[in-house]
């Protein structure tokens, strides 16, 4: 059976705030997870743009297509404006960057307006067959809805908070 585009594509979410002794081992499981996909016939890598772990998944997936040619990197934006309330230069700066790596930039809207975050996430989605998820169990967020929207919709979930609370105890899946 021929593969769709869909069965070839993965996105990206989690949430904003990432503890700075979880970073380094994050960065090796997204790594480790983009070539696992991969080796399974993934191609299209699919990030939301935000900060946080949209930021950590988008820079990965920039390196990993300067070792795969055959990767692409889609960027889905919930609004072109989608930038127009952070301060932070340094966020600024990575988002510009991580921009022009993309293959392509898709925005769910042209200006912001009450869900279009949601909007963008259901895009991700809808364009994908797994989810690579830094989901914490939190009940509320774009995180919890985008991965209850995956869930609901099908597709596969691998979520790296959980694999990487497992490995820290010491247990074996």
């Amino acid at each position: 059976m021929e593969k769709t585009e869909r069965d070839v594509t993965c996105f990206f979410t989690g949430h904003r705030s990432i503890p700075d002794e979880v970073m380094t081992p994050l960065l090796a499981e997204v790594d480790g997870t983009i070539e696992s996909l991969y080796g399974e016939g993934y191609r299209n890598f699919v990030c939301g743009g935000a900060v946080g772990f949209d930021t950590i998944a988008a820079c990965r997936v920039a390196v990993a297509a300067k070792r795969h040619p055959d990767v692409r990197f889609i960027l889905v934006l919930p609004c072109r404006d989608q930038t127009s309330r952070w301060r932070r230069t340094v966020d600024l700066s990575l988002y510009q960057r991580i921009k022009g790596f993309a293959d392509d930039v898709i925005y769910a809207r042209d200006m912001y307006s009450e869900g279009c975050m949601h909007e963008r996430n259901r895009m991700m989605a809808d364009m994908s067959s797994a989810c690579v998820a830094y989901y914490n169990g939190a009940r509320l967020g774009g995180t919890a809805y985008t991965v209850r929207y995956a869930e609901g919709e099908g597709l596969r979930i691998v979520n790296l908070f959980d694999r990487m609370v497992t490995e820290r105890s010491g247990k074996t899946s």
